[in-house]
């Protein structure tokens, strides 16, 4: 099968999985980060006197309407796109070599992977927050710090699955894949420890809403994941099952 033709079912797969997860995150994670916002401009209200200073605001280049509509679509989009490309990918890369699964069930398997490697373990570093929660002078370095976290996460999980698929002849397959997780488990739980601490959330902030926040961000990456996987997993079965009559 070409690299192209598995390339763009990865990324329909990923563009429609991107329209659930924009779904689930107007309705669950939209509320939330207005509920944020309030409580940052009742904060901000509250240290000028109960009233904010004359020109105090800055001028919003984008409406809140617009960035919880169009712009999340088109982010969720992209985001969408391109994982589902780089899903694809790591498909094409991994489609044989892990056992003698089918294609749906080694993308099956690619998506949890990737949930676990690409979001949940650096989300359990460094979990999303909120607008009023962070100091805006430290945002490039949180983010440095959570890309960081991702690619030692990812590049962990490469390495673990390079180590079993080479014991699983001497060791067998699922001793190997064992191994590798523990590997994989022992690399980023060291990272986690090293990598610094990072707590900006302020006094009073309300914790219930810190929660929903967080809880949304995961259902919506989980979401978007599972269906990237389930998708493309359908998409690549039917394509794998033409090529096979067509050479048969």
């Amino acid at each position: 099968m070409k690299i192209g033709t598995v390339l763009v079912r990865g990324m329909l797969a990923g563009l429609l999985a991107a329209v659930l997860a924009f779904a689930f995150a107007s309705v669950f994670g939209e509320p939330q980060v207005d509920n944020a916002i309030a409580v940052e401009e009742a904060g901000a209200g509250h240290d000028h006197g109960g009233a904010a200073e004359p020109g105090a605001e800055e001028e919003e280049v984008v409406s809140r309407g617009v960035q919880s509509t169009l712009g999340l679509a088109v982010a969720t989009g992209a985001y969408g796109l391109a994982f589902g490309g780089l899903f694809a990918l790591a498909f094409a890369f991994s489609y044989g070599r892990v056992g003698r699964l089918s294609a749906r069930a080694t993308a099956g398997v690619l998506g949890i992977v990737a949930f676990v490697t690409v979001f949940l373990v650096p989300f359990l570093k460094y979990p999303s927050n909120p607008p009023a929660v962070g100091q805006p002078d430290t945002i490039n370095t949180r983010t440095t710090w959570y890309f960081v976290m991702v690619l030692i996460s990812v590049v962990a999980a490469i390495a673990a699955t390079v180590l079993a698929s080479r014991l699983a002849a001497r060791l067998g397959s699922w001793n190997a894949v064992l191994l590798g997780v523990l590997g994989y488990l022992v690399v980023v739980g060291v990272a986690a420890l090293l990598l610094p601490v990072v707590n900006e959330v302020p006094e009073g902030f309300p914790a219930s809403l810190l929660w929903n926040f967080r809880v949304a961000s995961l259902g919506t990456q989980l979401l978007l994941w599972a269906g990237i996987g389930l998708l493309f997993g359908v998409f690549i079965e039917r394509a794998t099952r033409r090529v096979a009559a067509a050479r048969a």
